[in-house]
């Protein structure tokens, strides 16, 4: 395969590189023949979804380490950036810690590439909150950027840094913003896994927050695909490109589709203490640039990859504290 010549023995640095989707995108480039480094403090990520991959060699690390990272960047040619504090409803309860690590993490990453004089290119992992919920369907990149949460402006005042250095400076940057990204290897208390957890449990009630909302669900394995692509391409440079699947699905149907799966009768309940304050009501991907530019689009349809997720978490039993009160605590200690 071409992509297999192209990125074999490429030195390639991913941030965040064990968390759930970082993990997926160092495993597909592992078995492409990179040499990729994983920079992660592991706060999140968990170092046997990589530590067993060949061709991948992990630094534990900040990405606010401005020395660390410098270092790491040294002979790198190309750099994923995907290290971020992600889950939203943390951002309620510690803003300044979302902006330290996605907004000045995200410049420290950024500057050292650019002082490295090796990197070849920056994919920074942005996210479809930074839109909003939708004002037109589906959402393309041209969509306004109206985010709804602390977590959301983080991740678009660190789009529109990357965005003016490239500018400023002439660095070859692209912006990638996944939506909803689902699968194994799971990190976080996202909605899926929160349903999965109910239902493995053996509960038919099944007690959520909003279930009218809408999401845009891309399998992981996609996804990273699709960020793997845009390594290859000189037509992304300067870009931002959605990768979604250009179809969204209300929580409620979700939880049905899933309860289908495992063959099981539930009801579901409305528990109004788990509502999101200023919650994005529906996002709904616009993949056609991902088409045009990366010769991108989803494989995996909703009802195959969440049966796939639904065995690996039947497999790997996960488990998560109360709501909304998670792993970010860490960088309160």
């Amino acid at each position: 395969m071409e992509i297999e010549k192209n990125l074999e023995n490429e030195r390639i640095v991913i941030t965040g590189g064990a968390g759930f989707f970082g993990s997926e995108v160092a495993s597909q480039l592992s078995i492409l023949g990179a040499k990729v480094v994983v920079l992660d403090n592991f706060s999140s990520g968990k170092e046997h979804y990589v530590s067993n991959l060949p061709n991948v060699y992990i630094v534990h690390g900040d990405v606010r380490n401005k020395e660390l990272v410098g270092k790491v960047m040294k002979d790198a040619g190309l750099v994923i950036h995907m290290a971020a504090l992600p889950f939203v409803p943390d951002s309620y309860y510690y803003p300044q810690e979302f902006f330290s690590v996605n907004v000045d993490g995200t410049l420290n990453v950024l500057l050292e590439s650019m002082k490295s004089k090796s990197v070849k290119k920056f994919i920074h992992i942005s996210s479809s909150e930074v839109y909003g919920s939708a004002k037109t369907i589906p959402m393309n990149e041209e969509h306004p950027t109206l985010p709804h949460s602390t977590y959301a402006v983080s991740k678009l005042a660190a789009d529109r840094a990357v965005f003016a250095l490239h500018k400023e400076h002439s660095f070859p940057i692209t912006i990638i913003r996944p939506f909803n990204t689902y699968g194994p290897r799971i990190t976080e208390p996202y909605i899926i896994p929160e349903i999965a957890i109910q239902l493995l449990d053996g509960k038919s009630e099944i007690i959520l927050g909003n279930v009218d909302s809408a999401r845009d669900f891309t399998f992981v394995g996609d996804s990273a695909r699709g960020i793997i692509l845009s390594l290859l391409s000189e037509e992304v440079i300067g870009e931002t490109i959605n990768l979604g699947s250009n179809y969204s699905v209300k929580i409620k149907e979700l939880v049905n589709l899933m309860a289908k799966i495992l063959d099981k009768q539930i009801t579901i309940k409305t528990d109004k203490s788990r509502f999101r304050p200023y919650d994005v009501e529906n996002l709904v991907c616009d993949n056609t640039k991902a088409k045009q530019i990366l010769n991108w689009e989803p494989k995996i349809s909703l009802e195959e990859g969440l049966t796939i997720t639904l065995e690996w978490i039947s497999k790997n039993k996960i488990s998560f504290k109360s709501p909304f009160k998670s792993w970010a605590a860490a960088f309160k200690s």
